[in-house]
């Protein structure tokens, strides 16, 4: 999964510290970030790259704020309102902005992840610009990863949303679904956010039941997973049908859902996603089952 670049390892620890020549520097527009033209290596712009085209083009060097560090490399966010954003892209030679999703198709996973993290905190940095108490405008701690009021004292840490990815499985069969107007066209599994004063087993119930119209039983909890790319923490649960089996789909969700043999599963590799592993794991354990029955 995204997350599984060991040895290598994301240290997103907070610190005070200054950006190097080799430290990338994160560039997002819209939904897009800039990197290396080269899908299978990409590469972000580097801090001694940025320094030299803000001399170039006679533009003032923006403040870049520590996001994290990995495989011995910082990470830093530009001023997101600094003027350099609009001609970052001009290394056309080496750089490009390509959307988020297409993100997830390049390599090495290593800077998929840390695409999708420094994403996750420029959204959070994006949105929290003044106090929501008493609306004056926050400052950076120096000691946390935190936004903070100096007025009111009000503390804002970075939102992390936690949502469920349901495997329902009833023998042979699986739960499979596509999501409705998503740019992602495959097939996925029952997802949903957790509500305030939920646990997560009633979430994957409710999601489950809204979603398809099918009771579950029996929920237990897989694995985790960090997916910056909407900012939430995914957590995996397999649970087993509960009775009638007849799926009432909510079309403004779901595109499409139905029970699918193991046997007819098609076969994603792509190697990123909960959703993707809790699929393959359902398949390859059904496949076992029946080896051992033979």
């Amino acid at each position: 999964m995204i997350q599984d670049i060991g040895p290598k390892h994301l240290d997103n620890q907070y610190r005070e510290k200054k950006a190097e020549c080799t430290d990338y520097v994160m560039f997002f527009c819209e939904r897009k970030i800039l990197c290396g033209k080269d899908e299978a290596h990409t590469e972000f712009m580097t801090y001694g790259e940025l320094r030299e085209l803000c001399a170039k083009e006679r533009l003032e060097l923006p403040e870049c704020r520590y996001l994290f560090s990995l495989d011995a490399r910082s990470y830093f966010l530009p001023d997101i309102y600094s003027s350099v954003a609009e001609n970052a892209a001009q290394l056309q030679d080496k750089y490009e902005f390509c959307s988020m999703f297409e993100l997830r198709r390049r390599g090495p996973m290593k800077q998929v992840l840390a695409g999708a993290t420094a994403w996750h905190l420029f959204v959070w940095y994006r949105a929290n610009r003044f106090c929501g108490v008493c609306g004056k405008r926050l400052a950076h701690d120096k000691k946390e990863r935190m936004m903070r009021c100096l007025d009111c004292g009000n503390m804002i840490f970075p939102k992390i949303a936690p949502a469920v990815i349901v495997a329902v499985t009833d023998g042979d069969r699986i739960l499979m679904t596509k999501y409705a107007g998503r740019e992602y066209k495959r097939y996925a599994l029952i997802a949903g956010f957790t509500e305030i004063g939920e646990t997560l087993e009633e979430t994957v119930a409710r999601e489950v039941m809204e979603e398809t119209g099918v009771k579950v039983c029996n929920i237990s909890y897989y694995k985790s997973q960090p997916w910056g790319f909407d900012g939430n923490l995914l957590l995996g649960y397999f649970c087993e049908l509960d009775g009638d089996g007849t799926i009432r789909m909510d079309e403004q969700e779901l595109s499409v859902a139905e029970w699918m043999d193991y046997r007819d599963m098609p076969d994603y590799h792509e190697g990123l996603s909960l959703t993707e592993e809790m699929m393959n794991v359902f398949k390859e354990r059904r496949r076992k089952l029946h080896e051992k029955s033979m």
